[in-house]
């Protein structure tokens, strides 16, 4: 029998077959973060104060507390980013801080360094960073073996590699689905490094590859001026979710800790849309937290910063010639197409689009000598607008809406609202008022309040009763259904009281049934994916050193982070890709019908000059010193 005096609680369990289907969401701050849950995020990445791989991007264990708080309300999870290699004299300072948000309640790190492995831990989760460069099953294996539970994926990888490596492993598969591309593999890229003392496995790139380069032959004769040639285009695979779901992945991850609010909430919102249309259709997949997200806008990728999308290799492991993969003509944003110059009389310009413009849009465009040049809307009316200034545009000229004033002020405000559905049942019991709540979390409470003895209603209470319990306030609630004593006469003070202190019981349910995943557990027979580890494995301490060669590996060299600038000398490869310069120019060594490049590339910048080294047999490029 229940004593309704006090409460009673129950934590249902969900059991079921089904996999979980996660969006992932960057956030550079704590306000960002929790708009990202707002707009439909399953989980969260963040970096900490420190050892995270965007160090512009740290956040205090205050802030990332008050995360914590509200994503678990939804079941949605907080992962930081403690993904830089790590020095020794760092470890204990990051032991300290691993426990720290341990404390807080984050439920996995994102971990790059294998020295971490060597530290005292709590039981957190570990997740093997996009730094790892894991691209082969050996090396899935072996992360797996080392007790990490969730494994990011290589971008570079196709839909077959994805599925070869979901068949070898049992842990969740992380893919990046959306933002922007490094063009070398994750981890293996020091160009910043050599020549800016930048490292960008310690959250300090300099962003090397968005430089315009002169791509010249041996003797200096320039092939190609001054083009971006290295800056890709954005990654966008909203179109390959179901193919993703389907080859072994089950968390989607958006690129961008460096990202605005505006930004995070467009593009997180369109994946919601997009994903939960793809799990509509699968009973065998399913969302990896609760609650439903309405918007006051439509989400749209093409609206926010990009530089043009690429689904990159997903679709094949060799692409044809001329793929486009980069941005070359500018890494700034290209914005949203909106049509191409009609007539153009000194400020005023006539535009072909069925767009509409607004006071204080952007507009980008590509001038006579394929320069990026922009302006912003003084005044429009309909497809003419008008310029503070001449603009120098001839007819014909392409334009694009790089900041569209009106989706941005949209984004600017309270865009979201995410809510738990609850069922409610008010019962009637000898000088006690119940209330039963359930929630989609799989919470119960039953929670009673002494009441002197209802009395019949003249007239039908449903309404008015249904109405007093749905007064919900600012609480993350909606009630769903509620089932009341329309026959009887409640006073609404008594409604009120029972509504409030049931729904307090059940935020202390949720609280109690949110369990973190653990940390799994090191095979020690492993191993390594590899017997001889090079400068690009960045083993930069002791402690990761000891991992690697306990299961087998001898480290050759450690990460080129440790070295004097003595020791970098000619043919160091300093970059290494799947993406391909002569394949993106048309030139492809493998296609017979390509066009003729010399055998020698040089790409140049300054003082800084890079060999051009294609592997053709494994259709990978290098980028090497002279």
């Amino acid at each position: 029998m229940l004593h309704f005096d006090l409460h009673y609680l129950c934590m249902v369990e969900m059991k079921s077959s089904v996999r979980k289907i996660e969006l992932l969401a960057p956030a550079r701050d704590a306000n960002v973060a929790i708009e990202a849950i707002k707009h439909g995020a399953d989980a969260v990445y963040m970096g900490a104060s420190k050892f995270g791989a965007r160090s512009a991007a740290g956040n205090e264990i205050a802030d990332i507390a008050r995360v914590v708080e509200f994503a678990h309300q939804f079941e949605a999870k907080v992962y930081v980013t403690v993904n830089t290699i790590l020095y020794d004299n760092e470890l204990a300072s990051v032991q300290k801080l691993i426990w720290q948000l341990y404390d807080i309640g984050v439920d996995a790190l994102i971990v790059q360094d294998m020295g971490i492995l060597r530290l005292h831990l709590p039981p957190i989760a570990l997740h093997a960073s996009t730094q790892c460069d894991l691209r082969t099953t050996d090396k899935a294996k072996f992360l797996e073996a080392m007790g990490f539970v969730q494994l990011v994926l290589a971008r570079e990888l196709t839909a077959e590699e994805i599925s070869a490596i979901a068949n070898e492993t049992s842990v969740p598969l992380e893919a990046f689905v959306h933002g922007a591309l490094c063009v070398s593999y994750s981890g293996r890229c020091q160009v910043s490094q050599v020549f800016k003392h930048r490292s960008a496995n310690r959250g300090e790139c300099a962003q090397m590859c968005r430089l315009a380069y002169d791509l010249t032959d041996e003797n200096g004769k320039v092939i190609v001026r001054d083009k971006h040639l290295l800056s890709l285009r954005d990654f966008n695979q909203s179109s390959n979710l179901e193919r993703l779901i389907a080859s072994g992945v089950s968390s989607l991850k958006i690129e961008g800790r460096l990202k605005d609010a505006s930004y995070v909430k467009n593009v997180v919102a369109y994946y919601r849309q997009r994903i939960d249309s793809v799990l509509a259709r699968h009973s065998e997949w399913e969302r990896a937290s609760c609650g439903v997200s309405s918007y006051t806008f439509t989400p749209a990728p093409a609206k926010s910063f990009n530089r043009g999308f690429t689904h990159y290799f997903f679709d094949e492991r060799r692409p044809q010639n001329g793929t486009q993969m980069a941005s070359a003509r500018t890494p700034k944003s290209q914005g949203e197409y909106i049509g191409r110059v009609q007539h153009a009389s000194g400020t005023v310009l006539t535009i072909d689009t069925a767009v509409t413009l607004a006071n204080g849009d952007g507009i980008s465009y590509f001038d006579d000598k394929g320069e990026y040049a922009g302006f912003r809307v003084n005044r429009s009316d309909g497809n003419r607008i008008f310029l503070s200034k001449p603009e120098p545009l001839k007819v014909g000229t392409e334009l694009y809406r790089t900041f569209n004033k009106n989706f941005t002020d949209k984004l600017e405000t309270n865009s979201a609202n995410r809510q738990i559905l609850i069922d409610m049942e008010l019962k009637s019991l000898p000088h006690k008022l119940v209330l039963e709540v359930s929630d989609e979390r799989g919470n119960m409470v039953v929670h009673g309040i002494d009441a002197p003895q209802v009395d019949d209603a003249r007239t039908d209470q449903t309404k008015r009763q249904v109405a007093e319990l749905s007064k919900l306030g600012n609480t993350i609630y909606r009630v769903k259904a509620a089932e009341v004593l329309g026959s009887k006469f409640v006073p609404a003070s008594l409604l009120s009281r029972l509504r409030r202190e049931t729904i307090e019981l059940l935020d202390t349910a949720q609280r109690a049934r949110h369990e973190r995943p653990l940390r799994g557990t090191e095979q020690t027979a492993a191993h390594c994916f590899c017997q001889r580890l090079g400068y690009a494995d960045n083993v930069a301490n002791r402690l990761a050193k000891q991992v690697y060669e306990l299961h087998g590996a001898i480290v050759a060299e450690p990460a080129i982070e440790t070295w004097q600038d003595s020791e970098k000398k000619p043919g160091l490869t300093v970059m290494h890709t799947r993406y391909c310069l002569r394949r993106e120019l048309g030139a492809c060594l493998m296609d017979k019908n390509g066009k003729k490049l010399p055998a020698k590339l040089f790409l140049r910048n300054g003082n800084v000059t890079l060999a051009v080294v294609c592997d053709c047999a494994r259709c990978e490029m290098k980028l090497q010193t002279v």
